[in-house]
């Protein structure tokens, strides 16, 4: 089965007109909770796989998680708005993750973004959003001051720096947080939402591990990073000798992802925060098969949609 949806006539005037506001209620109730894949890269500069960040649609609501490099040209691609998005999740501090976030706060308030930023994330999200509208305060002060007079509110940022448990509930979106073990950071948070119809779980960047497993179970949709154990070893380049052991400290295999996903079941298990390390897709899919898992794969490219 193809990964690449087939988006109805009605859907697509619904994602058009979603930029603009312009959903008609008859739209919204024909939608159904949709994952976006904005950026289904890692560090590495790739054109064909930009930074982490999928975005989750719920009627005209469009809730991001994390913000890779290229964020905002992605929504745009996307045909999502440009001017801000519901609230934004960060799943870790990774540069990969975090790259786009100045991009989204200050390209959205161009855009037409009036009221602060709702983002949320792990312990040390307010300290790098300070230090960012520090570093672009002139550029602040001559949009609101110079001949473009920009929302003087529309800039700004309300963090939420959040551990665990229910982080979100508004109108019928109700978001979890889970602490996952991503190497020495400190605190990396995978992220369930649950919807009126769907439930979607974001693994962001972590190892195996059973508390995932726990949390992910009956979910409808499992996005989880992957890297191929078939490809992995040492790396030619100082320090290189270490890339194995860092992987697994950090990183999920596709056959430890099949192994997981087997025990949680979902619907759809959709690649993303791809480390392929010249692996293709089938061979994605088989690590994954090898693992155990027999449901329904997605490997994630740039702006493929998951229903």
């Amino acid at each position: 089965m193809t990964h690449i949806l087939r988006i109805p006539v009605v859907l697509f005037l619904a994602l058009y007109l979603l930029p603009c506001g312009l959903l008609s209620r008859e739209l919204q109730q024909a939608d159904s909770t949709i994952v976006v894949l904005l950026g289904t890269g890692m560090p590495r500069p790739n054109p064909e796989a930009s930074g982490p960040a999928t975005a989750i649609i719920v009627g005209e609501q469009v809730f991001l998680f994390d913000a890779g490099p290229g964020v905002e040209r992605q929504l745009s691609a996307a045909q999502l708005p440009i001017n801000g998005v519901t609230a934004l999740f960060i799943t870790h501090l990774h540069s990969d993750h975090t790259l786009g976030y100045p991009d989204l706060i200050f390209t959205s308030w161009v855009m037409g973004r009036k009221k602060p930023l709702q983002a949320y994330g792990p312990v040390g999200l307010l300290k790098m959003t300070n230090h960012l509208l520090a570093a672009y305060a002139e550029d602040i002060d001559v949009r609101i001051q110079g001949l473009e007079h920009q929302t003087p509110d529309g800039y700004k940022v309300n963090v939420h720096e959040i551990r665990s448990g229910k982080v979100y509930d508004r109108l019928g979106v109700k978001v979890t947080a889970l602490p996952v073990p991503h190497g020495n950071w400190r605190v990396s948070l995978a992220y369930r939402m649950d919807t009126a119809d769907k439930s979607v779980v974001i693994s962001g960047d972590t190892r195996y591990n059973e508390a995932l497993v726990r949390f992910a179970f009956g979910a409808d949709v499992l996005v989880h990073e992957v890297y191929s154990a078939s490809r992995l070893k040492p790396e030619p380049r100082p320090g290189g000798e270490d890339w194995p052991k860092y992987m697994h400290e950090f990183h999920t295999s596709d056959t430890e992802l099949g192994a997981l996903a087997a025990k949680t079941n979902p619907k759809v298990l959709v690649l993303t925060h791809i480390i392929r390390m010249g692996a293709s897709d089938e061979e994605l899919i088989a690590g994954v098969r090898k693992g155990g898992f027999k449901g329904r794969i997605v490997v994630g490219h740039d702006l493929d949609r998951v229903r």
